[in-house]
Order: C-alpha cells, then sequence, then structure tokens
C-alpha cells in the first residue's frame, strides 16, 4: 500500500480530520466494548501509519479510556456523539472508525476479529477469515 491521505468527519460536521500514512489493517471486531462503543453487532476499524490532523472542531473532540482495558479509548464528537479517530503513539498508528470516512480506503476489511465474542444475531455468513482475538 501506498502513503496517501484520508479525510472525515463526525456527524454533525463539526470536526473534521485528514489522516495521512499507509493503511495497514482493517479488521470488523465483534468484542463486546466494540459493540457496546457502537450500539451495532461490530465496529469496522481502519488502522493507518502516519497521522492525524483536525482540519477543525478538534475542541469538540473527547474520549473515554475505559479504566480496565489496556488497548480500548474511545474517541467521539461533544456535539452528535459520532466515533471519530484517534492516534496510537506507541505504535505510530492512526486507529480510524471507517464510518467516520468521507473517503474510499485503498483497502477493505481483512477479516473479523473477536469472533468468539460475537452477537448470535450479528453478521455471519461471509467469506472473510474469523480470529478469536487479535490478528497479525
Amino acid at each position: 500500500m501506498a502513503e496517501r491521505s484520508l479525510s472525515g468527519s463526525c456527524l454533525c460536521g463539526a470536526v473534521r480530520y485528514t489522516v495521512t500514512g499507509e493503511a495497514k489493517r482493517f479488521f470488523h471486531c465483534h468484542c463486546s466494548r466494540c459493540r457496546k462503543a457502537t450500539g451495532t453487532g461490530h465496529s469496522s476499524n481502519l488502522f493507518v501509519k502516519g497521522s492525524l490532523k483536525w482540519d477543525s472542531g478538534e475542541d469538540q473532540v473527547r474520549s473515554f479510556k475505559l479504566p480496565q482495558a489496556e488497548r480500548f479509548t474511545n474517541a467521539f464528537c461533544a456535539t452528535c456523539g459520532a466515533r471519530l479517530p484517534r492516534f496510537i503513539a506507541q505504535q505510530g498508528m492512526v486507529f480510524i472508525p471507517a464510518g467516520s470516512l468521507d473517503d474510499e480506503p485503498d483497502i477493505g476489511p481483512q477479516g473479523r476479529i473477536f469472533q468468539g465474542s460475537r452477537a448470535g444475531w450479528s453478521c455471519q455468513g461471509d467469506t472473510l477469515p474469523g480470529f478469536e482475538e487479535y490478528a497479525s
């Protein structure tokens, strides 16, 4: 994958961002935390090795770090509550809730993670590989 810029925004448009870098991973996550954060059967998350720039509305970005979770933080717009990306400094990665993108990424979903937590009524029957936990 080549380096590229992707733009996105929240539901109300108060927050806009640009991520520049190389798309590395794209997974549907079925863990209970992602299900609760999205209110859906899974979250669709893109990981980009690169940088995150807030184009507008950075003062509206809030985050909630689940205390007992090593890796789970939910970034969102204070006005509309829509999920937003966050920069993971330890990995030099930008975590992007794919639904917040205004542009199409260069890659599609590569699999489903935390299949063991999948709700019985949630997405099934497609050809994506499934993993019990994180996939590399």
